[in-house]
């Protein structure tokens, strides 16, 4: 199951998974984005399903999760992708509620749906693999608006909270700590302001932004066997921003 599929890192998990064999249950607000992404990799031979909605809608979230186990008779793993930054780059005093709300209901509480909700599926199947994604904003101010980092600091706690919970229930839960990625957000934003390019990978070691499926690729990795060992880690892909 990945959520956020409809464009960037979602999108780039959800051709990268098909293509390792993964059976994949797309999740995103867009519909007509979901289904064009569906089609491209059910023509290549993948095996995939969807179901358009939010992630801050309890039922939304249970009808993607109960999608995937009747179309695939299982969840094995959860990419818990979606993500919402706002629309205003503004100082906290200056940001109105209805932005605080809704960054904080995609990142938080989409986050808190995904794991109620997959959790019961993989404890009855008797393990899983889950990934949220996080950010360098989860562990640093990072000049994003202060909603945002609070709720990527809190996409972390869950993260943790979980891996502990049900580690020896044979679940692994784990966070990507994502640095700047050329993504449709990320886009309109340097389209609208040109000199953030450069302000974004300004403390990076590797002075770029990541692809989205260089994201994708670490994603894979940790709901892989191959990351067996793994689990409450927070694996930073942000080209050394967070080693400075």
């Amino acid at each position: 199951m990945i959520t956020g599929a409809s464009s960037g890192i979602g999108a780039a998990a959800a051709r990268l998974f098909a293509e390792e064999g993964a059976s994949v249950l797309l999740m995103a607000r867009r519909e007509d984005r979901l289904k064009a992404l569906a089609d491209e990799i059910a023509g290549t031979g993948g095996r995939v399903a969807t179901s358009a909605g939010d992630v801050a809608v309890v039922a939304d979230v249970e009808r993607a999760v109960s999608t995937a186990v009747d179309q695939f008779g299982a969840l094995d793993a959860a990419f818990n992708n979606a993500g919402y930054a706002g629309e205003v780059l503004a100082p906290l005093h200056e940001l109105d509620e209805d932005t605080f709300d809704r960054v904080m209901d995609v990142n938080v509480r989409g986050t808190w749906n995904c794991l109620r909700q997959q959790i019961p599926v993989m404890l009855e199947a008797g393990g899983g693999s889950i990934v949220n994604t996080a950010s360098t904003a989860s562990l640093v101010a990072t000049g994003a608006p202060a909603p945002y980092i609070a709720a990527k600091h809190a996409v972390l706690g869950l993260t943790r909270s979980a891996a502990h919970e049900y580690g020896e229930r044979g679940i692994r839960v784990n966070a990507l700590v994502v640095g700047t990625t050329r993504t449709e957000m990320i886009q309109k934003a340097v389209d609208t302001v040109p000199e953030l390019a450069d302000l974004f990978v300004a403390r990076q070691i590797q002075k770029r932004m990541a692809t989205p499926l260089e994201v994708a690729q670490a994603a894979l990795w940790l709901c892989s066997d191959r990351a067996s060992f793994a689990t409450g880690s927070s694996l930073a892909i942000d080209g050394g921003y967070t080693a400075n």
